[in-house]
């Protein structure tokens, strides 16, 4: 029973369901229904998609989530930076509104999903730490970015295209005169009514004496609003024939059970962009379900989040969708509204469901501007330009990786941005921990500790050196430790004793055993003997199974004071100097 609970979440949470708790995730279900109709309709758009698909990828993959998933809030679907890579990849490989383009899609999002089952299987979720969060944060203000841009052309009715910030921008100046007037009123009123209802129309609710819970179910039901009212304009004053896009029809009924298509050669062309989706999509999901489940004070489990993202994935490619993810906007709403259990998002699939199946011939006369100005106002929710301010006064390296993933994201296209992204985080990561923090340290006057002497008022000896390292010791920064210890006795000629401080150290790995050995045998030869102090417990045991500590030098000492007390008692300034021996632990 552990076993399935392990892998099937829903049997925990499952048990104690009952009444009240339905109800909870029945009115949160409705609140996000409202939302995700007009979101899963633009967002297949973003992606290049009919309209459909963004419902078809609403429904079974919403089901999968409630049952592998962990965390009580995260809603699942179709959102802007996913639908984003799956336009930049597929675009490259069939020509939109194919069946190729469709298939290729939908191959994306069956082998998305397969990769997160794997990841979750094998327990790999710790890979997503390699993303650091300046470069994901800086990805996704470019991507918000690049995506508002790229739906100006359907704010202004023109044609245009590119899949950079420059091309876009080029592309619809050379046809900004073939600008519908009735299209840009219709998106630009859209757009400004929508971040109206985002931002003020709560506020004009609860002054006239509305409740809370009424005022923000209206608030969050805007979209559905701007829907409703252009495509009702739209169908009385016939605008479609006055150059306005309009959605066009959009088959009713159910998406049927299908399998992706089975192609090595598309399948090789998806494999990469298929990792930097699961890879982003993932860590966008699992840091809004990490953010919703502290302020319950619940916790879900990363690597059984694969799982239950891979299901909604390979869901979506079952019923003829496209890669899924959490969404941020949907997810806090689904909070808000009052969710306790993934129920809510199977009663949500439940709801789009039936969208799909009476309500899709009301959408005929829905300009596409409107579903246009849906995308921007959502996306630009993404846009955080205080992250970099606040980026840059406290890391330049980090304000550096930051900046590179936005300029290349917006210059040179998403997924050259991601490879970018991935790179540098992995960069920095390994630059910093190849060269980690040290310091010469001293005693404090009157105390056992040892402190900075960059930093502090200590006391220090002209024959002992004490280096406090406050990294592991592994194959990446080994040689600095080296190059920092050399560096230091030969700057020091009266240095007789070296002490590496290591309270800080969790491991010592084989090149690092190696790099001691080396400097443990040329201080040797210089005439300095080499001492360690302060090992933790589980790296003496795995130092006690070598024959280090047989050519050592030098001792290990329990404490740093006691080293002290033992190689220069005046500096110490203690009274009885008590040593611990090489076995010590």
């Amino acid at each position: 029973m552990k076993y399935l609970e392990r892998y099937l979440p829903i049997l925990t949470w499952g048990r104690a369901y009952n009444k009240e708790t339905a109800t909870s995730d029945l009115v949160a279900a409705v609140i996000v229904t409202i939302m995700l109709i007009p979101q899963s309709l633009a967002y297949a758009m973003l992606a290049g998609l009919p309209p459909e698909v963004g419902l078809y990828a609403s429904i079974l993959p919403l089901v999968a989530y409630a049952i592998f998933g962990t965390s009580r809030a995260l809603a699942v679907g179709p959102v802007a930076v996913v639908s984003l890579l799956t336009a930049a990849t597929v675009g490259e490989i069939a020509k939109n509104g194919t069946p190729e383009y469709l298939g290729a899609a939908i191959a994306l999002a069956f082998i998305s999903g397969l990769m997160l089952l794997a990841l979750g299987f094998l327990r790999l979720g710790f890979l997503a730490n390699l993303l650091s969060h300046p470069v994901i944060s800086g990805f996704i203000t470019a991507s918000g970015l690049l995506i508002a841009s790229s739906q100006l052309k359907h704010i202004l009715g023109v044609s245009a295209s590119g899949r950079t910030l420059y091309d876009i921008f080029v592309s619809i100046g050379s046809h900004i005169g073939e600008t519908n007037l009735i299209t840009l009123a219709i998106g630009a009123g859209s757009t400004v009514f929508l971040f109206w209802v985002r931002k003020g129309l709560k506020k004009v609710l609860l002054g006239i004496g509305l409740k809370p819970f009424p005022a923000d179910l209206l608030t969050k039901a805007g979209p559905v609003a701007a829907v409703a009212v252009t495509t009702l304009v739209a169908a009385v004053f016939n605008l479609g024939d006055h150059g306005v896009r309009l959605v066009g029809d959009i088959p009713s009924g159910l998406p049927v059970p299908q399998l992706p298509p089975f192609d090595a050669e598309l399948w090789l062309q998806l494999v990469g962009s298929a990792l930097l989706i699961s890879v982003i999509g993932f860590v966008e999901s699992v840091s809004v379900a990490q953010t919703l489940a502290a302020k319950k004070r619940q916790r879900i489990e990363p690597d059984q989040e694969l799982i239950g993202l891979g299901a909604a994935n390979i869901a979506s490619a079952i019923s003829g969708g496209y890669p899924v993810t959490g969404g941020f906007a949907r997810s806090v709403v689904n909070f808000d509204a009052g969710a306790e259990t993934p129920a809510a998002g199977a009663f949500t699939a439940v709801g789009i469901a039936v969208a799909t199946l009476f309500l899709t011939p009301l959408l005929t006369n829905l300009p596409t501007a409107t579903l246009a100005a849906t995308i921007i106002v959502a996306v630009l929710s993404l846009v955080d330009f205080g992250a970099i301010k606040r980026t840059y006064a406290y890391s330049k390296s980090d304000f550096a990786a930051m900046a590179a993933t936005i300029l290349i994201t917006l210059f040179f296209g998403v997924e050259q941005g991601v490879v970018t992204g991935v790179a540098l985080s992995i960069g920095l990561y390994l630059y910093r921990n190849s060269r980690p923090h040290m310091a010469i340290v001293g005693v404090v006057p009157g105390t056992e500790h040892f402190r900075n002497i960059d930093r502090h008022k200590v006391v220090t000896g002209d024959k002992v050196l004490t280096l406090r390292v406050d990294e592991s010791l592994f194959f990446a920064n080994s040689r600095f430790l080296e190059d920092k210890i050399y560096a230091l006795v030969a700057d020091r000629p009266n240095i007789k004793h070296v002490v590496l401080m290591c309270p800080a150290v969790n491991e010592i790995d084989a090149s690092a055993l190696e790099s001691l050995e080396e400097i443990n045998h040329r201080l040797s030869d210089s005439g300095v003997s080499f001492h360690l102090s302060e090992v933790k417990g589980p790296v003496m045991d795995r130092l006690q199974k070598t024959d280090f500590l047989d050519h050592l030098s030098g001792k290990v000492f329990l404490s740093q004071y006691q080293a002290l007390c033992e190689l220069d008692p005046q500096t110490a300034q203690c009274s009885e100097a008590r040593t611990v021996t090489k076995a010590a632990g």
